[in-house]
C-alpha cells in the first residue's frame, strides 16, 4: 500500500514537472523579450516617449512599437520612393569595407530563411560524419552550384551540421545527394534533439511516455 502511494506521488510530481517547467521557461523567455524591447524606449526623446503621455507604464509596449515600426518600414520599402532610398543606402554601405561584408552576409541569410521558394532548413538528413560509420544530423541548405558541382562526378548538396548544445554554430559540408539519408522528423524536432544532446525524444516517444504516466495514475 505504501509503495503504491509513493508511486502515485512520484507520478503526479513528474506529470506536474512536465506541465510547469515548459510553461515557466516559455513565460520567462517571453518576459525577457518584452523587458529588452521596453528598455529600448529609453533611447527615444522625452517628447516621443509613450510614458510621457500615459498615466502608467504598459509592459510590452516596446515590443508592440517594434513590431509596428518593422511593419511600417516594410510598407515604405515596397513602394517606389522607399525602394529608391533603400538602394541609395545600400550604395553607401557598399563603399564601407567591413560594414559591407556584414550587411551583405546578413541580408543574404535573411532572404534565404524568409524566402518561400527556398528549400533551406526544410529537410533533415542523416550523413556519415565525421567519419564513415558515424552518423550526424544535418540540415539541407541547398544544392551545390558552379565550380563545386562542376568538379564533382555526382550531384552534391550543401548541408549544415550543427554543434551541440549550440546549433547556431556548425560545419558546412558538401555531400553527394545519394549519400544523405532523408529523415521523417521535422526541423523543429531535429533542433530539439541537437540542443538536448540526444536527450529529447521524438514526438511519438513523448506521447508513449505520457500515455504510460496516465496509465500508471489510473
Amino acid at each position: 500500500m505504501i509503495k503504491r502511494i509513493k508511486h502515485h506521488i512520484r507520478t503526479y510530481f513528474l506529470t506536474g514537472l512536465l506541465v510547469v517547467v515548459p510553461v515557466g521557461i516559455s513565460l520567462w523567455f517571453l518576459q525577457a523579450i518584452i523587458h529588452w524591447t521596453d528598455q529600448k524606449l529609453v533611447l527615444l526623446p522625452a517628447k516621443l516617449h509613450p510614458n510621457t503621455y500615459l498615466p502608467f507604464p504598459i509592459p510590452g509596449l516596446g515590443l508592440i512599437l517594434t513590431v509596428i515600426f518593422v511593419f511600417l518600414i516594410g510598407v515604405i520599402a515596397t513602394n517606389i520612393i522607399g525602394k529608391t532610398f533603400v538602394q541609395l543606402g545600400e550604395k553607401i554601405v557598399d563603399k564601407i569595407p567591413l560594414v559591407r561584408s556584414i550587411y551583405l552576409l546578413v541580408k543574404q541569410v535573411m532572404e534565404t530563411i524568409l524566402s518561400k521558394d527556398q528549400e533551406s532548413f526544410k529537410k533533415v538528413v542523416l550523413i556519415e560524419y565525421p567519419r564513415k560509420g558515424l552518423y550526424s544530423i544535418a540540415f539541407v541548405t541547398g544544392v551545390a552550384k558552379g565550380e563545386i558541382q562542376d568538379r564533382t562526378s555526382k550531384k552534391v548538396i550543401n548541408v549544415f551540421v550543427p554543434t551541440t548544445p549550440n546549433p547556431t554554430s556548425g560545419f558546412l559540408i558538401m555531400v553527394p545527394e545519394e549519400d544523405a539519408i532523408t529523415l521523417e522528423m521535422d526541423v523543429e524536432m531535429a533542433f530539439k534533439l541537437v540542443i538536448s544532446g540526444g536527450m529529447v525524444a521524438t514526438e511519438k516517444e513523448v506521447k508513449k511516455k505520457m500515455e504510460a504516466l496516465s496509465a500508471d495514475v489510473q
